[in-house]
């Protein structure tokens, strides 16, 4: 299987969410199964039939993040010498040459792209024409509206 690229602080919040699920959340559902249990018939016994879908998710969340974490190769940005190249985990800021407006956006991966955070996964357009270029070069951008031009203003290992 590929392994799927994934930033150091994405995995730390992976193996916390992780961490709480199996710690917290799985716990507490059991103790609402048992008590539900105790209320008799199971078959009309909302609260039993709700705990056991709950149980359901959290499972089948614990199982997901730990497959994700099985593939995950953690690279750390901040160990890697900076080429002024533009790699996964670089910080990146970019003139849009139609407006001249500046923006940044980390490159990360799938798990913690959040564009609110100016975080883009590493499969997104932009960061596919980014990768291996460098600070001052020129960007074609396709995008659904058309294409965008975005001169490459600095590349930070942050």
């Amino acid at each position: 299987m590929d392994k799927v690229p994934m930033t150091v602080a994405g995995a730390a919040a992976l193996r916390q969410e992780l961490d709480r699920l199996k710690s917290q959340e799985r716990p507490r559902i059991i103790r609402e199964i048992a008590t539900a249990r105790e209320q008799g018939d199971l078959r009309e016994n909302a609260e039993y039939q709700y705990a056991k879908e709950e149980q359901g998710l959290i499972e089948g969340r614990i199982a997901e993040i730990e497959g994700k974490l099985s593939v995950a190769q953690v690279i750390d940005v901040t160990t890697i010498e900076s080429s002024g190249k533009v790699i996964f985990g670089v910080t990146v800021g970019l003139i849009n040459l139609d407006d001249d407006s500046e923006v940044t956006y980390k490159i990360v991966g799938d798990d913690e792209a959040d564009l609110k955070e100016q975080k883009i996964s590493i499969y997104t357009p932009i960061a596919r024409a980014l990768i291996g270029k460098e600070a001052g070069d020129v960007v074609v951008v396709q995008t659904p509206s058309g294409d965008i031009q975005y001169e490459i203003d600095s590349v930070a290992h942050l």
